[in-house]
């Protein structure tokens, strides 16, 4: 039999068997639902923050609550971001490069802060650096408070946090194997060289990514800090805290200004987000090639 002839029979057929109409149906019905949950009330949240002009953002935005619960968030991410970076990249490597007894139980505690609630997370926090306990007592004594203050912010942020960054590396660190840093080791490299050199170029794309979604997260707490930080207006409420405040206070203007600062905080995360994934995917493929 000629190939022409065998041609019919091998051609090529679709994965799907769904009409045109029921994908576009598929496709509007998907377009639809996230217009209603994600568009919608990004554009009430503006449409109010500008309900009084844009003068009245101009004023809310003056306030000096607000501008305390704007700087104490970027103070937490500030701190807290790198901090999460230090230990997920430490983590990660720990994890894809050695072998040990006790492994999937480290990746378990990792994965720890996923399963808890963060107002249970806060509560822990509270008890155990709270003033009625031992070592809350003692820090006090000493004139640096943990809970109620900035440290118990950021403890409450790291907690809840802090599996992102290592939740990205650990799978890309997995795909590379340790051919390349096994093979500087050969040729004389000390394990910083090869980590700056070798390691630490192979995850930039990845660690970028993670520290990106470290950060949306850190300065959108509410649960975990909510509980730790005494909602102290203008010392110790972060801007969701502030947001809330304001918003059962009547003072709509003001709590949809901060929200509208927030949510645009957070656009700007996606569309970096975005970005990185499409380079990342780009330098992930051409990985795969070679």
């Amino acid at each position: 039999m000629s190939d022409a002839s065998a041609a019919p029979r091998f051609a090529r057929r679709e994965v799907t068997t769904e009409t045109p109409l029921f994908r576009a149906g598929l496709i509007l019905t998907v377009i639809a639902i996230l217009a209603l949950l994600l568009f919608a009330p990004l554009v009430v949240v503006f449409a109010e923050a500008f309900s009084d002009g844009f003068a009245g953002v101009v004023q809310a935005l003056h306030e000096p609550d607000a501008r305390a619960a704007i700087r104490l968030t970027l103070w937490v991410a500030a701190i807290s971001v790198p901090l999460n970076a230090v230990f997920g990249v430490a983590a990660a490597w720990l994890i894809t490069k050695f072998d040990f007894r006790g492994k999937a139980f480290l990746i378990t505690l990792i994965d720890l802060p996923f399963s808890v609630s963060p107002v249970v997370a806060g509560l822990c926090l509270v008890l155990l650096f709270g003033a009625n306990s031992a070592v809350g007592h003692w820090f006090v004594a000493a004139g640096f408070p943990i809970v109620f203050a900035l440290p118990g912010i950021v403890a409450a942020t790291l907690f809840v946090t802090f599996p992102f960054i290592a939740r990205e590396l650990i799978p890309v660190m997995i795909e590379q194997g340790r051919t390349e840093e096994e093979a500087a080791l050969t040729l004389g490299a000390g394990g910083w060289r090869v980590f700056f050199t070798v390691t630490l170029p192979n995850i930039r794309w990845a660690l970028l990514y993670g520290v990106l979604l470290c950060n949306a997260r850190a300065m959108g707490e509410f649960g975990a800090v909510t509980v730790v930080s005494g909602r102290i207006r203008g010392e110790t409420a972060t801007m969701p805290i502030a947001i809330e405040m304001l918003y059962n206070e009547y003072l709509s203007t003001a709590a949809f200004t901060l929200a509208a600062v927030l949510a645009a905080l957070a656009l700007v995360t996606l569309a970096v987000k975005t970005a990185l994934e499409w380079r990342f995917a780009d330098q992930l493929a051409a990985t795969l090639r070679h």
